[in-house]
């Protein structure tokens, strides 16, 4: 019976039926690594393009823990970074969490779904970069 209350169909990542000890590391592994086999089997130029850009907003925040970036360029790549990770993890990883973040219901992700996801994740991820670099005396904002 489909539940009303989910607004598209339900999925299941291939790590939700692992145990609770072994599906943390995973899920962790899942919000971190937007790639999947699957996706870069029916996008390889999408992925692609993905990890180049990703591996050039990683050294964008290597740049800035020398002190070789400004805040603003940063937080451009970043941003940059982020509308790209949407279209990876759209031919990727088309799921998001539905419900508690302790939970274990998944849903397939509009493109809605997607951007706010990716959104909020990479300014958690973002801010605690640059807390790190003002922590450290690295970025002066």
């Amino acid at each position: 019976m489909v539940d009303p209350r989910i607004l598209t169909e339900q999925v299941e990542p291939p790590y939700a039926s692992r145990g609770s000890a072994s599906r943390l590391p995973a899920e962790i592994w899942d919000h971190l690594w937007p790639w999947s086999r699957n996706g870069f089997q029916r996008q390889r130029v999408v992925q692609a393009a993905g990890l180049a850009l990703a591996a050039a907003a990683s050294v964008a925040w290597i740049l800035a823990a020398m002190g070789n970036l400004t805040p603003g360029a940063i937080i451009g790549w970043w941003f940059g970074w982020s509308v790209f990770e949407v279209a990876v993890r759209l031919g990727s990883k088309p799921y998001v969490k539905d419900g508690p973040w302790w939970g274990s219901r998944y849903r397939r992700a509009s493109i809605m779904d997607m951007i706010c996801y990716v959104g909020f994740k990479n300014l958690l991820i973002g801010a605690a970069l640059f807390i790190v670099l003002k922590s450290m005396g690295l970025v002066q904002v």
